[in-house]
């Protein structure tokens, strides 16, 4: 009688765990969900307000139009779009081949290296946790990095150059980190098939694996892209600021987003800044939208290719 009666006190020990498990999970849904609610309604707010400001701003006379200085913010923002497109094109040219080759480096032969040489491994040790490092460094010590070292020691000035440099440098870690995790995605089994079939490493890197990671590879390259463009405080001391199209790589320039800083520090003319920054969170957008459409048709290539 005494073992039914603890069955029973037991069975109802229990339920009243599960009970209290279940509320504990809804509660968990429930504060998840609102966390979630509340960040996408802040974006939207921002976004929202920001176009609600600017959109009225934009016309085909701002687009066209250079800014013609002075604290009255007169003119458009046309020479901004051309800097801002040298400055992303420049900067990707530059980040592009190291990031990839780095992260190349570091999954592919970084291993085997490493096992024969005590040293290699230390090297890549330190090579992995300066990367990690350098991902979570803010953005204006690039910037005095860049002042100091090709603006300055280097002589290149204010320029396109000093700041696409300085920008590879920011770009850098998240090009290398994105390409590893890419690598890293692609299936053991491409290599040690290729490598049975009597390819060379090198081959077998370059013609199996690296087209296996381009998707992921890419969708790093377009993020990268977008951290150029909404940077400000890395190009105020790099680029320089002047409005004039720059003519060579060794003219100064004005990225958008640092146009909108300028317009809303040194100038009366706020509105403009808001159509500035309409037009940069437009592109943002459409960048964020491609990276979807991008890596899904990539991906979709690949599985059809197998």
């Amino acid at each position: 009688m005494s073992n039914q009666t603890e069955s029973i006190l037991a069975q109802a020990k229990n339920k009243r765990n599960l009970k209290r498990q279940n509320t504990v999970q809804v509660f968990g849904y429930i504060l998840v969900w609102l966390c979630g609610i509340i960040a996408v309604a802040v974006v939207f707010w921002i976004i929202g307000y920001v176009l609600s400001q600017g959109l009225g701003v934009i016309n085909l006379e701002f687009l066209t139009t250079k800014p013609a200085g002075g604290v009255s913010g007169e003119g458009g923002m046309s020479t901004t779009i051309v800097t801002t497109l040298y400055l992303v094109i420049l900067t990707i040219v530059i980040a592009t081949p190291l990031g990839v080759g780095a992260a190349i480096y570091l999954v592919e032969y970084a291993g085997d290296a490493s096992r024969e040489s005590k040293l290699v491994a230390f090297l890549v040790k330190a090579a992995r946790t300066g990367v990690e490092i350098l991902a979570g460094v803010p953005s204006i010590i690039f910037g005095l990095f860049g002042f100091a070292l090709f603006v300055s020691y280097l002589k290149l000035g204010f320029s396109l150059l000093s700041a696409s440099l300085s920008g590879a440098a920011l770009i850098l870690p998240t090009i290398i980190r994105t390409s590893e995790e890419a690598l890293h995605t692609v299936p053991r089994s491409y290599r040690e098939g290729s490598l049975s079939l009597g390819a060379t490493k090198w081959h077998t890197v370059f013609n199996v694996v690296l087209p296996s990671a381009i998707p992921g590879i890419v969708t790093g390259i377009v993020l990268s892209v977008g951290r150029i463009i909404a940077e400000t405080a890395i190009f105020w001391v790099t680029l320089g600021g002047s409005y004039y199209l720059p003519k060579t790589i060794m003219n100064s320039g004005r990225s958008m987003a640092l146009h909108v800083y300028m317009l809303a520090s040194e100038t009366r003319a706020f509105d403009k800044a808001m159509g500035t920054a309409s037009i940069l969170i437009i592109i943002i957008i459409l960048l964020n939208l491609s990276i979807n459409i991008l890596s899904r048709s990539l991906t979709a290539r690949m599985i059809g290719n197998e």
